[in-house]
């Protein structure tokens, strides 16, 4: 069932995976720390997931808190090809209301506290990153969000924030001007992650409010965010679902998984021993 492996890391309310079969917890470390907790592995129909809770069962991490780079090595390590983000976002247009859902293909990043890459430390790479989600994965899951009722935006620009804070009326009107179509705190290094790790990855975003720029809106109020999320995890989980279907048996026929072909630039004489086998589940082919 080569190809047919797909992760989902979970954001704040989607922490399981109604329909995940033969459920296996993995308990991992890796070279970088922790994962944000145990992986658990199953099936949905034909198509083996993988799933992790992004902030730890019972939302124990900050945005900023979060061991990025573990999460994604932990996919690597258990087979996964195929990566889905599940976030919730304000919207930053009027267009994007709550309850809808965005599959963006666009990043801003606005954050400045976190490890996002794999390299370093004796070793160089630089990857593509001008188009971050695989084109392919996202088309699939548009498609999958729409056959479960969801009004799905097909494609969109995130901002990805610091945090843990929302933003200030005169932060969310400046972010306006960038053209952004939803703002949120995580996805951003996960789409670095996945790229250098070479997995197809796509991000379903799930609208909880207008952002404090929305004259109808108040402050940003986390009771009401709460209400809507519970409603979209469930478009969510239907989306993810659908989307296993369509992937079933499905081998991958986009770049994604040769994205460091050419992006080493350090000797491979000159790669430090322990750092090379460190990454080895992410170089091992190019060494």
């Amino acid at each position: 069932m080569a190809g047919t492996i797909l992760g989902v890391i979970g954001g704040s309310g989607f922490y399981q995976m109604p329909g995940l079969e033969l459920v296996e917890q993995i308990e991992l470390t890796t070279p970088f720390g922790a994962p944000s907790d145990a992986y658990y592995r199953g099936r949905i129909g034909e198509t083996e997931v993988v799933f992790l809770a992004r902030h730890g069962r019972g939302h124990r991490l900050l945005p900023s808190e979060l061991n990025y780079r573990a999460n994604v090595y932990g996919m690597k390590l258990l087979g996964v090809q195929r990566l889905v983000s599940v976030s919730t976002a304000g919207s930053m247009k009027e267009a994007i209301a709550p309850g809808d859902l965005v599959v963006v293909d666009q990043f801003i990043d606005h954050t400045y506290q976190r490890r996002s890459t794999f390299f370093g430390d004796g070793i160089v790479a630089h990857v593509s990153l001008a188009d971050p989600v695989c084109t392919d994965l996202n088309r699939t899951l548009v498609e999958a969000g729409r056959a479960g009722d969801a009004k799905v935006h097909d494609g969109g620009t995130y901002l990805c924030i610091e945090g843990p804070q929302f933003s200030t009326r005169a932060e969310s009107n400046l972010y306006r001007t960038w053209g952004v179509d939803v703002i949120s705190m995580t996805a951003m290094q996960e789409a670095r992650l996945a790229r250098e790790a070479e997995l197809c990855y796509a991000t379903l975003t799930l609208v909880t409010d207008y952002d404090c720029w929305h004259q109808s809106a108040g402050p940003v109020d986390i009771g009401e965010i709460l209400r809507v999320m519970r409603a979209n995890v469930e478009k969510a989980q239907r989306a993810i679902a659908n989307l296993t279907t369509a992937l079933a048996g499905r081998r991958r026929s986009c770049a994604c998984g040769a994205a460091l072909k050419d992006a080493i630039i350090t000797d491979r004489k000159a790669i430090p021993a322990a750092v090379a086998e460190d990454l080895r589940p992410i170089i091992g082919k190019y060494l």
